[in-house]
């Protein structure tokens, strides 16, 4: 493996040194034939696991007849995905990325459009959540509103607004006749796998209803049956007018989109948008091959029943370890353990033990398995934390 310091990448990761050669289900095996128990998932991506046999029998399939053609010609595959996801969610219509943070300015974008179509160039502010992740362009940043990935960028992206997620009399406050919309995760991930109550979703709801606003869901991580339901918002029984997915759409491919409304979509007209790469034929193929998997009866209930697996061992050893964890937290298959010992220290010593996590803020021990994973799978991965905070334990005593 070459040595990071001598690395022709940007220095931008703190890379640990482990590279990994193949991958098969819910395990990754190292240049050096070490076996571990992925429950990291590439955060969140892998959501099929590694190897899926119908993924790769659908995008060698493609592979050998067509990669890659512009977007100023019908793409059916990309028309067959866009269908098959309007027909099992609220949208009518679907813009496809490469990435989260793309299809997050995607939906920025279209908001502010639809109300310059309206004739109300003036609403272009977003009210947004502290402890959010959106991802990594300048749009994006500010539209997390982290103060650790804006510094060093110059002066932030004007338009956001940011407030503590849970009061609704707060938000309400800070609607104004320039804003556009509401832009939330329904758990955030990186800031600490913290759920969003769903009645704060229904009032949220209501709120851009009454005045007229687009509600913005970032489902990136979220989505594609991670918490139980196809998408998180299912929980609470509402829908959006714009949702940004990607991670499990592809299952390990770059691909995301943008999810909209008839009603909001229809001024995006021809020059408003455009990506070079997103939707195309090998992409596509590849999000209807998960879209199978995903779709097919029974699976994302068996996400759902593991979810409560995982929950329960998470409990377990709160009750274990007091001293060393303070909460559990999460839904589904996206879940956290907020620690006392630093994070970054534990997912070393997790990887020692074979065990693949991230770390996410708060100090919160993020656990983002594939879909796929079996009981057997959730005891195994369980023995490796119990191990693993015994040994912090001890050294504690000492």
């Amino acid at each position: 493996m070459t040595d990071s310091i001598n690395s022709a990448l940007f220095p931008t990761y703190a890379r640990a040194k482990i590279s990994f050669e193949r991958g098969q289900g819910v395990r990754l095996f190292s240049a050096e034939g070490e076996e571990y128990l992925d429950f990291m998932s590439g955060v969140g991506v892998n959501a099929l696991g590694h190897g899926d046999a119908h993924i790769a029998e659908a995008l060698h399939k493609q592979v050998d007849q067509l990669w890659h053609v512009s977007n100023v010609f019908s793409i059916p595959q990309a028309e067959k995905l866009a269908q098959r996801l309007s027909e099992a969610t609220f949208a009518d219509s679907v813009f496809f990325t490469n990435s989260g943070a793309e299809a997050i300015e995607c939906a920025l974008k279209t908001a502010r459009h639809y109300f310059f179509d309206l004739g109300q160039p003036e609403r272009v502010e977003v009210i947004a959540f502290t402890g959010a992740f959106h991802g990594r362009t300048l749009g994006t940043i500010a539209a997390g509103g982290n103060p650790a990935y804006i510094e060093g960028f110059g002066p932030s992206l004007s338009g956001f607004h940011h407030l503590p997620p849970g009061d609704i009399e707060a938000v309400a406050r800070l609607v104004s006749d320039k804003t556009a919309a509401i832009l939330i995760e329904p758990v955030q991930g990186e800031g600490g796998v913290g759920v969003i109550e769903e009645g704060f979703l229904q009032d949220l709801r209501k709120l851009c209803d009454t005045h007229g606003l687009l509600l913005i869901l970032d489902e990136v991580q979220t989505g594609y049956g991670r918490t139980g339901k196809f998408f998180a918002h299912e929980w609470a029984g509402i829908e959006p007018d714009l949702m940004a997915i990607a991670k499990g759409i592809g299952a390990g491919f770059p691909l995301g989109a943008c999810l909209a409304t008839k009603k909001v979509a229809k001024s995006m007209v021809a020059g408003t948008h455009g990506s070079t790469y997103g939707g195309n034929p090998l992409a596509c193929a590849v999000g209807n091959a998960v879209l199978d998997r995903v779709l097919a009866p029974g699976f994302i209930e068996h996400v759902e029943e593991m979810g409560h697996v995982l929950s329960w061992h998470m409990h377990q050893l709160m009750q274990k370890y007091p001293d060393l964890v303070q909460d559990v937290r999460g839904k589904g298959l996206m879940v956290g353990m907020k620690i006392t010992p630093p994070v970054r220290d534990v997912v070393k010593r997790l990887q020692d033990h074979k065990l693949l996590a991230v770390a996410a803020g708060d100090n919160v021990l993020r656990l983002l398995p594939p879909l796929i994973i079996t009981r057997d799978h959730i005891e195994e991965a369980f023995e490796k934390i119990d191990a693993t905070l015994a040994e912090v334990a001890a050294e504690d005593e000492k």
